[in-house]
């Protein structure tokens, strides 16, 4: 084997990676030996977390500040997946959610939310590959959702966005096997992130034991991601709920839903 069959240096990138799931998998990745590249719009926390891992773990960290729901931000983390080192892991964590329903939403809110769940998993997801399936090693985690599996809220376009990442995640996951290289579709359950502040959704209102641990979140990953598995659904109580929700008739799940929604929203604009 030559010296360049392994390389002595591993890079993993990571989006959305100063808070929620994205800061764990890279605190996990410093801590096994990983160097890293950190993708986030604010650069100043981009930066408190680069020396964060340096200085607790001597990892080599770069910063790429980036709006990912933008054609430049996604074109400047395409650039470095193809240009830079060899990326030998890239987690998709960078994601948003509209609390208001699609019939209140604008054009441009929705269209956001499609270029950083959907369009930008995509560009980053056929960019890693290209290059990870040359090379014949490389993984790539998709961070999608428990949601995905139902519309659990009328009126949201989160869930379907989510539902879009898993099927594209287990697709181009038996496409790139035969090459050595992984890819998987994380779908947790309500996990204790910043997200559901940012999408003006009130924690208090969701029962304690349903909360998961972002570590949790990540260790369940990792773990199925060697095992080989294309989707992960951490934790028994969500992978029950999955498997109810797959074999639930859309009829019921319909009705259930709407229960939760009695009062509709008035259509704007």
């Amino acid at each position: 084997m030559t010296s360049d069959a392994i390389p002595t240096r591993r890079w993993a990138l990571v989006t959305g990676a100063t808070a929620g799931i994205g800061a764990a998998f890279a605190r996990r990745f410093a801590a096994d030996g990983w160097d890293l590249v950190l993708v986030a719009r604010d650069a100043t926390r981009l930066d408190t977390m680069a020396a964060e891992l340096t200085g607790r773990h001597g990892r080599r960290v770069e910063t790429l500040p980036a709006d990912l729901s933008t054609e430049d931000g996604c074109l400047a983390v395409e650039r470095r997946i193809t240009a830079g080192p060899p990326v030998e892991m890239l987690v998709n964590s960078a994601g948003i959610g509209l609390k208001r329903s699609f019939l209140n939403t604008s054009a441009a809110d929705e269209a956001r939310v499609l270029h950083l769940n959907v369009y930008a998993v995509m560009r980053l997801t056929r960019a890693a590959l290209r290059s990870m399936t040359e090379r014949r090693r490389g993984a790539v985690i998709n961070v999608s959702s428990v949601a995905g599996f139902a519309a659990f809220a009328p009126g949201l376009t989160y869930a379907a966005s989510k539902a879009w990442v898993t099927n594209f995640s287990e697709s181009v996951g038996q496409a790139a096997l035969p090459f050595g290289v992984r890819v998987l579709a994380l779908c947790p359950g309500y996990t204790r992130t910043e997200f559901h502040e940012r999408a003006g959704i009130d924690p208090a209102t969701i029962p304690a034991w349903l909360w998961l641990r972002t570590d949790d979140v990540v260790d369940a990953a990792l773990r199925d991601l060697r095992k080989g598995k294309l989707v992960s659904v951490p934790a028994w109580k969500y992978k029950l709920a999955v498997a109810g929700l797959r074999h639930t008739p859309l009829r019921l799940l319909h009705a259930a839903t709407r229960d939760r929604r009695r009062r509709p929203e008035r259509a704007t604009g």
